[in-house]
């Protein structure tokens, strides 16, 4: 009888052995077993972390703060979205937030539309690696770095001002303005736009674009009847990041922006941390999901989630 009998160590092993052998053939026999139990942890991560912040997000919206304690009532009141609909002022900044992100949506779609086909049509492997690092680049360094690089740009003494008076053209004077932070916006969220359209263009097949061009089509209508129809899911894919990011953002508003140009994040966050009403803050904060909740059951009809 050798030492590991003696001391009992093997049939433990043994068992253990058996226990996984028995485990593993289950889970081939039941596949979805396997699945399940490899998706239960970042699920119930997820549901424990994500939905039930939204479920508690949701719950006090409708919830008011005492007056004269400033204690929070959790009692069911309507009182935050009838203020939001009654007040001019944050049905504005709902809508500036709003028309900010679409504008600058449509923007990095223009921008982005001609980079991505050459890296995926036209440029070589060398090349596509070179232009990859370039898109990617910017995002290696902080938002607030490349934030406050386009504030002393755009500033009044600032870069772009200087190039101008250098070359014998008046000053722009739009720092700290609506079109800085559509310029700023624009730029930091292009990367994010570029890379699903990248995806959607690199699978069109290269026949069909050869066999339109053989039926008689010229560029234009081989890219409006074949190319921008196969790329609709990529750009769709795109948009759900610049559109979001551009409506949840707080901060480029506070750095770039001028007077009058607060976000619905600005909204809230000065109702959190400054006038510590957190269901009025709730309340504003359902606009941008509900907004993107129906933007996303948009984008699932157009098929924008196979290339995500």
């Amino acid at each position: 009888m050798t030492s590991l009998e003696a001391s009992g160590a093997l049939p433990e092993r043994q068992g253990r052995g058996g226990l996984r052998r028995r485990l593993s053939a289950l889970v081939w026999r039941r596949p979805r077993l396997g699945l399940a139990a490899l998706l239960a942890p970042p699920l119930a991560w997820f549901l424990l972390i994500y939905l039930a912040a939204l479920a508690v997000l949701f719950v006090a919206a409708f919830w008011s703060v005492d007056p004269f304690t400033g204690l929070v009532e959790r009692s069911f009141t309507l009182d935050n979205f009838r203020d939001i609909g009654e007040s001019g002022t944050y049905r504005w900044i709902a809508v500036r937030t709003l028309l900010m992100a679409a504008a600058v949506t449509l923007t990095d779609a223009v921008l982005a539309f001609p980079t991505a086909y050459f890296m995926a049509r036209i440029a070589g492997p060398k090349l596509r690696i070179a232009l990859f690092t370039l898109v990617l680049l910017p995002l290696w360094s902080s938002y607030l770095a490349r934030v406050y690089a386009w504030r002393l740009i755009l500033a009044h003494d600032g870069a772009l001002n200087w190039a101008l008076m250098e070359i014998g053209l008046p000053r722009l004077a739009i720092g700290y303005s609506n079109w800085a932070m559509w310029i700023v916006f624009s730029y930091i969220w292009l990367p994010f736009m570029i890379m699903p359209l990248y995806a959607a263009l690199e699978r069109i097949p290269t026949s069909l674009l050869q066999a339109s061009g053989d039926l008689g089509a010229r560029g234009f209508r081989t890219f409006v009847r074949v190319i921008l129809p196969l790329a609709m899911p990529g750009l769709v894919a795109g948009s759900i990041f610049t559109f979001s990011l551009t409506l949840g953002d707080y901060i480029t508003p506070v750095l770039v922006g001028g007077p009058g140009s607060d976000f619905i994040g600005n909204v809230v966050y000065a109702n959190v941390g400054i006038a510590n009403n957190i269901p009025f803050a709730a309340a504003y904060a359902t606009i941008p999901l509900v907004v993107m909740a129906l933007y996303l059951i948009a984008a699932r009809r157009l098929g924008a989630f196979e290339v995500m």
